[in-house]
């Protein structure tokens, strides 16, 4: 397929700038692949369309503050410094994006806020990407301590204009986060309060975790009209043995297994084994799936509803079908539902 075919006019006030009240009162649009049949829901409604023995996948990633204000030595210009990824515990080596980037250079120094904490830059990477060394002599856990101290919550600024807020650090964080490492929440797993786990529970539907740190990659431009050309940026992920117990447990029973999010999609997919089940395994993926796309786990699907020409619009049209999918992204537009990370979501079963 080609980008044009994943291109739509997105009235700027659909896109979510600030969270529904609570978790699960988004609202929440199910499409049936078999029928084409397209329904209005809550998200609360969610448990109806499962039963007892049916799995939720979900990215229990956690994000981390990885915007960081500095100031460059001698000028004092305001430096913004987004952390991208580690690449060496031991010395403090991070990948980084810096805006403005014509204002940094290799051997300057950023020193942030009132703490002792202070960055050399030590390699250009693209051209906003840079290679910075934090200059800090303390204990590892002090060091992620004073780090995560500085740093803001990184709610995408392309989508959301507003500055961020203070209730962001909570709500751009799903209630089941544990490994820390993204810099951006997987958003289907936003409208999941505790109670709505509690439910699940109950009625006998299993969650089962992967992760998968979602980078800025899964948000990059697609800048190709052949999507076969488009390269992902590599992402570090993680299958549990004892997901792929349950997950294949689950298959072998003929029940849903539903991805929460298309990145606990692409960590499913990115571990199918020979036998077309899940494997246990961890290690870095750049799977970009698009239309068409034969999907060997789940069987279900819950996500946001994307921006236009996004890989994540294109997995959903994969595993919905594309003529539905847009079907679907009209009627979205004309209903005035939320977009992006804080909108509402879609359930494609």
């Amino acid at each position: 397929m080609k980008l044009s075919e994943f291109k739509f006019e997105l009235p700027e006030n659909l896109v979510a700038q600030h969270p529904a009240k609570n978790r699960d009162e988004s609202r929440l649009m199910v499409l049936h692949r078999d029928s084409g049949k397209i329904e209005h829901r809550s998200f609360k409604d969610i448990l109806e369309y499962f039963d007892e023995g049916d799995v939720f996948v979900v990215n229990d990633t956690k994000v981390f503050p990885a915007r960081m204000y500095g100031n460059k030595e001698k000028t004092g210009a305001q430096i913004e410094v987004f952390l991208l990824r580690e690449l060496n515990t031991e010395i403090h080596l991070w990948d980084v994006l810096v805006d403005p980037a014509r204002k940094i250079r290799v051997g300057n120094k950023l020193y942030f806020g009132e703490s002792d904490m202070v960055a050399e830059v030590i390699d250009n990477t693209t051209s906003r990407g840079r290679t910075i060394k934090f200059l800090y002599d303390g204990p590892p856990e002090d060091f992620y301590k004073a780090l995560y101290s500085l740093g803001e919550t990184p709610i995408p600024k392309e989508f959301i204009t507003r500055d961020t807020e203070a209730a962001d650090k909570e709500r751009y964080q799903t209630i089941y986060a544990n490994n820390i490492g993204a810099v951006a929440a997987p958003s289907a797993g936003l409208h999941f309060t505790r109670e709505i786990m509690k439910r699940l529970e109950i009625k006998g539907i299993e969650v089962a975790p992967v992760t998968l740190h979602i980078g800025l990659g899964t948000f990059r431009t697609v800048d190709v009209e052949d999507l076969t050309k488009h390269k992902m940026d590599s992402e570090n992920f993680v299958v549990p043995g004892t997901t792929a117990v349950v997950v294949n447990k689950a298959l072998d029973a003929k029940k849903r297994v539903c991805a929460i999010g298309t990145t606990a999609m692409r960590a499913m997919e990115s571990s199918v084994s020979a036998h077309t089940r899940l494997k246990a395994n961890e290690g870095w993926t750049d799977r970009f799936i698009f239309p068409p796309y034969d999907f060997k786990i789940a069987n279900a699907l819950l996500t946001n509803f994307h921006t236009p020409e996004s890989t994540l619009m294109m997995m959903a049209s994969a595993f919905a079908g594309h003529d539905l999918l847009i079907e679907a992204y009209k009627l979205a537009i004309k209903e005035k539902y939320r977009f992006f990370s804080y909108g509402d979501a879609m359930l494609i079963i």
